[in-house]
């Protein structure tokens, strides 16, 4: 019976031996031993097992799908230590930077993790991964053992210490539809928290050793959201868990400095901050344009910050002092001091997505607006905002057709009210006049009087522009 078994394990691991070194499926075998080094060593192995007496009385008391599994994290583990325990290879596009220097041999009686840096090949897109890897020994409860085993890969920043270390998180938003399928699943059902889990399939005894290195995940990290940007200390768990009962069976730790090239989560919740203190101080440099600070534009800005600073959930300390820096700063600008407003939209733009920064010329424009006329000197800065803040030229326009109607302006600035400068052709400005005419021109016969009234100063002023600009 032991001989019959030996030859159906033969039979079935000859296509997966061929599917691991990547031959054709119409390799014969004989081919395969002749000609294949890989394969000599793993037939030799193989030989040398099956004559093995223990082997023999082994295989005699267990069944045969057992059986095969066991074979097959033996192989995998021990012949060739580069493929997963339990899973496939890693994709052969994964190219290992080679910058990274090979560690010390591990101490092979407790279990070891390690990282590297590699490159994931999907289609014509190159990602960045996290290449980890295990060695050393598993701890299984019993022998032979009975359980199944979960492979689990955390990550914590501990660059400023692990009190304080905070957590990576699974970004879905980043890792979509362009993302290279991923094995395992990558967090628990409702967490942001990373937590990479795997099954590994039954180990092959009560201790089992991984003599050499041994890839068990490659994680994509387009994937994962990092806490800070700039060069982080990355602290990596690597676990083995019995699936059933959830027990460690075996742990390792290892550390790895990654550079994040974009802002983390806790910096994107800092900037978040930064960019509504920057605002605020937009807003009042917008009323203090004329030299004035009105009653009304100081309590819409007090307003939109109370709204944006959560002031109803924060304590009546924090309250106190949000009132007081109100305070002073509008005594700074009303002593004649001036902000440098081009490097704050410098910063603004560093640190502000596009929506942010026109939810930031939303608030000026309204603050303009406060007091029912427009100056020229808040025209002037409003139109720097818009510049220095990146915002498109039209989409600002509409902005302000809709919070500044003409009406409203002290002084008529065609560049501002129609994108129109000196310095543009006279075949780019008639084109661009045009295009205002044909759509001011349709609301001349709306059925709001508001709308009519604005069309007809519009092609009015139209008509001025043409004859300044064009001639």
């Amino acid at each position: 019976m032991a001989e019959f078994l030996i030859a159906i394990l033969i039979a079935m691991l000859a296509p997966a031996v061929m599917i691991f070194l990547g031959l054709p499926k119409d390799f014969e075998i004989r081919s395969l031993i002749d000609r294949s080094k890989p394969a000599v060593r793993l037939a030799g192995k193989l030989t040398e097992l099956v004559r093995n007496p223990k082997f023999r009385d082994f295989i005699s008391h267990i069944r045969l799908t057992e059986l095969i599994n066991r074979l097959k994290f033996l192989v995998l583990c021990k012949i060739n230590p580069g493929f997963s325990a339990g899973r496939l290879p890693a994709p052969r596009s994964g190219v290992p930077d080679q910058s990274i220097q090979p560690s010390a041999q591990p101490d092979l009686t407790v279990l070891n993790c390690r990282v590297q840096l590699t490159k994931q090949k999907e289609g014509n897109r190159v990602f960045n991964a996290f290449a980890v890897q295990i060695a050393g020994s598993i701890h299984a409860p019993s022998d032979p053992p009975e359980t199944d085993t979960t492979l689990r890969i955390s990550i914590m920043d501990v660059t400023d210490g692990i009190p304080r270390a905070p957590k990576i998180r699974n970004s879905i938003r980043r890792g979509g539809r362009n993302s290279p399928p991923q094995a395992g699943r990558w967090s628990a059902p409702g967490s942001p928290v990373f937590c990479y889990n795997a099954d590994l399939g039954k180990l092959p005894h009560q201790i089992t050793t991984l003599s050499d290195w041994t890839a068990v995940a490659q994680l994509n990290i387009d994937r994962l959201e990092f806490a800070r940007k700039g060069k982080r200390n990355l602290l990596f768990s690597t676990s083995i868990l019995s699936r059933q009962s959830g027990q460690e069976l075996a742990c390792a730790k290892c550390n790895f400095t990654y550079d994040n090239p974009e802002f983390g989560y806790i910096d994107l919740q800092e900037n978040i901050q930064r960019r509504k203190t920057l605002a605020v101080a937009l807003a009042f440099a917008v009323s203090a344009a004329d030299q004035k600070l009105y009653d009304c534009e100081i309590e819409l800005i007090k307003n939109w910050t109370r709204d944006n600073f959560d002031v109803a959930g924060a304590s009546d300390k924090a309250r106190r002092n949000l009132e007081k820096a109100l305070d002073k700063t509008v005594d700074f600008f009303r002593d004649g001091n001036q902000l440098n407003i081009y490097e704050i939209c410098k910063e603004i733009v560093e640190i502000a997505p596009l929506a942010g920064r026109y939810d930031i010329l939303d608030l000026c424009l309204h603050v303009a607006q406060a007091n029912g006329r427009v100056v020229a000197e808040e025209l002037a800065i409003l139109k720097n905002l818009a510049s220095w803040l990146e915002a498109d030229a039209n989409r600002f326009r509409a902005m302000m057709e809709r919070t500044l109607p003409v009406h409203m302006h002290q002084v008529k600035d065609a560049e501002v009210i129609f994108g129109v400068t000196s310095d543009m052709s006279k075949e780019k400005t008639r084109r661009q006049l045009n295009k205002q005419y044909s759509k001011w021109n349709s609301r001349v016969i709306s059925s709001d009087p508001e709308i009519r009234a604005q069309a007809d100063q519009m092609l009015k002023l139209i008509a001025e522009a043409r004859s300044q600009y064009i001639g």
